[in-house]
């Protein structure tokens, strides 16, 4: 299986993206990782935010198959604990599908296509974070859920 991370937009900040790409190294001992950013969306001064969604939904359709399984970093999904991610995502390697992609929207959500063509929502907290936070946040958390399969020592409980 390949665990595939789509957001809207770059990292403007570059200890940010330090930390991302330390993380998708670490990755790499345990499962094929991409991070995919999909560029802002021009003249958004001149766009509502419904029409913002569906231009961001539209660039978010094209990097995705029809045999993807779609998952949304949406603040009105499940909450895991790290634990319990780790069991997701066993269970989602064990269903034999070839791609696993999470991901981050812009800042006023997704679109209704991008809603009705995914199969589950995901919330990192309640807490609202700046979608590049989120980005270091649900690398960093994939990376933690290998090394809780492996029975290594990163994550305490």
């Amino acid at each position: 299986m390949t665990i595939k991370l789509l957001a809207i937009g770059k990292t403007d900040s570059s200890h940010l993206s330090q930390l991302i790409e330390e993380y998708e190294n670490r990755l790499k001992h345990y499962i094929k990782f991409d991070l995919e950013l999909i560029p802002d969306i021009k003249n958004t001064k001149n766009l509502s935010e419904a029409q913002q969604k569906e231009k961001e939904g539209e660039a978010i359709l094209k990097k995705i198959t029809n045999t993807d399984v779609l998952i949304l970093l949406d603040e009105n999904g499940k909450q895991f604990t790290s634990i319990d991610f780790s069991n997701y995502l066993q269970k989602k390697m064990n269903s034999g599908i070839k791609q696993l992609v999470f991901v981050i929207g812009g800042p006023y959500g997704f679109s209704d296509a991008i809603y009705n063509k995914a199969q589950g929502k995901i919330s990192l907290s309640k807490m609202t974070f700046s979608h590049q936070m989120i980005r270091l946040f649900i690398v960093e958390q994939v990376y933690r859920a290998f090394t809780i399969l492996k029975n290594e020592p990163y994550h305490h409980q």
